[in-house]
């Protein structure tokens, strides 16, 4: 029987778009897999290719030409190896980044000490689908510049984020490299002040231009700061933005732009002498902050360094972490809703260290990981790569219908939730944002119960 009550009437506000079973678990591990030498090998990035398999880059001191060689393995969806290539001279060369190409090869970006201009140069390789080398350029100057982040562009160039001391103003600056499809450059540009400033993550926004994520020792109240700058197509600068805490060191290692066309920035900050904390911002169009998170239990390395949307509009998070897990470094997965709030968090590891350095969201709604372990294998490091089951969450689909309660029109999925009287709710927007129930317009939202955001979702109209 229905009532229409003035509870009622507020708990119609929070009908069901999606039916969470609480309390949401980790997905299980599919399987996790080991590669490399009886020396270090590191694994960086990792994506997923069309195939359904993984392309993987880091570096190598196991195999290659040099004391340290750019690492490029190709795996079948299982983990199997499909092939693996090294790069480099006879000096260090590292991979840091990798993206499977339109034409089905791959761009990685990262340094050499073996080639170029400097001490060390910016290094970006285009390959074919077989890992075979099409070209390979170098950029920089005659000191230290080194790259981090490479995104094929939506001219089919390719733009690279990372930092540069031979040009620009401070001892280490933001570096920008466009290029075209065949790695000559458009153009170049250094970001930052008199300090120690370095892009970390790059990523082409809706609107042709880049979002850059790093650190900064040039602005902002810390002593180190996350440094978020966005640019047009030019890379011209249209804002720069910094978040910290006076005293302290925060810094940013990855950033992508959300579906509400805002940025979610992984990264770290500390909070004290040995106290480091994993470090979440979610920030509107134009970079003013919405929220901020802190994760973990202050270790001295409780680190976020690689994130994405889900599809449900919360965040998924990889790291490592001291302050949890079995070992003295530990991968650190973690899930959140829309406001940064924990689903749930996971940690992967033996005995000794174990880091994750680069996650990806993969087609059955699992996840993938690359990084490093101590634990296990033939080497002091090698690459470990961990895929885990489909993440869930226990939701469920369910039919639409439209039912009027009192003044309110509802879409709903699922059935009317009745709350026992005393129970508090509350209701979030979908940028994390508290609102008054009896001001709800159309549009997704967030309810908590007791403290307890369930993930009802909730669309008005």
């Amino acid at each position: 029987m229905k009532r229409h009550s003035k509870d009622v009437v507020l708990v119609g506000i929070c009908m069901l778009l999606w039916v969470a079973n609480l309390p949401a678990q980790a997905p299980d591990t599919l399987w996790t897999r080991i590669y490399g030498g009886i020396y270090v090998d590191v694994g960086f990035s990792v994506q997923q290719t069309l195939d359904g398999g993984y392309i993987i880059t880091g570096y190598t001191e196991s195999f290659g030409a040099g004391s340290t060689d750019l690492w490029l393995l190709k795996t079948y969806a299982n983990g199997d190896t499909v092939w693996t290539k090294s790069y480099g001279g006879t000096g260090l060369e590292e991979g840091r980044s990798v993206q499977q190409t339109l034409d089905g090869g791959y761009i990685i970006t990262g340094s050499t000490e073996s080639f170029g201009a400097g001490a060390s140069d910016v290094w970006l390789l285009k390959t074919t689908a077989n890992g075979d080398t099409v070209w390979a350029k170098t950029y920089g100057g005659g000191s230290v510049d080194y790259s981090l982040s490479v995104q094929q562009a939506s001219d089919s160039g390719y733009i690279v984020a990372g930092a540069t001391r031979s040009f620009g103003v401070g001892s280490d600056d933001v570096y920008l490299i466009k290029v075209n499809a065949d790695g000559t450059p458009l153009w170049t540009n250094t970001y930052g002040g008199i300090g120690s400033d370095y892009g970390q993550s790059i990523q082409q926004t809706s609107d042709g231009g880049y979002i850059v994520a790093g650190r900064t020792m040039s602005f902002g109240p810390g002593i180190s700061n996350v440094y978020l700058i966005k640019t047009d197509a030019n890379g011209d600068t249209m804002w720069t933005k910094t978040y910290g805490e006076a005293g302290h060191l925060a810094v940013g290692f990855s950033v992508k732009q959300t579906s509400d066309q805002g940025y979610i920035i992984a990264g770290c900050i500390t909070s004290g002498p040995g106290q480091t904390y994993g470090y979440l911002i979610k920030t509107d169009t134009i970079g003013d902050t919405l929220w901020t998170k802190q994760y973990g239990e202050g270790g001295d390395y409780d680190w976020l360094v690689s994130v994405q949307q889900t599809s449900d509009e919360g965040y998924i998070v990889a790291g490592f972490t001291d302050s949890q897990g079995a070992g003295s470094l530990d991968v650190w997965l973690i899930r959140t809703y829309v406001n940064g709030d924990t689903i749930w968090t996971q940690t992967y590891g033996g005995t000794s260290d174990e880091a994750g350095y680069s996650l990806q969201k993969t087609s059955d709604e699992g996840y993938i990981i690359v990084g490093a372990t101590n634990s296990s294998g033939a080497g002091s490091d090698d690459l470990w790569l961990i895929k885990t089951e489909p993440d869930t969450l226990g939701i469920r689909e369910q039919e639409v219908t439209t039912e009027k309660s009192g003044n309110f029109g509802t879409t709903i999925f699922g059935e009317e939730l009745l709350l026992p009287e005393g129970k508090k709710c509350r209701v979030f927007d979908i940028t994390g944002r508290a609102v008054m129930p009896d001001r709800i317009g159309p549009g997704i939202y967030f309810i908590e119960f007791d403290g307890q955001i369930a993930r009802k979702v909730v669309k008005t109209r």
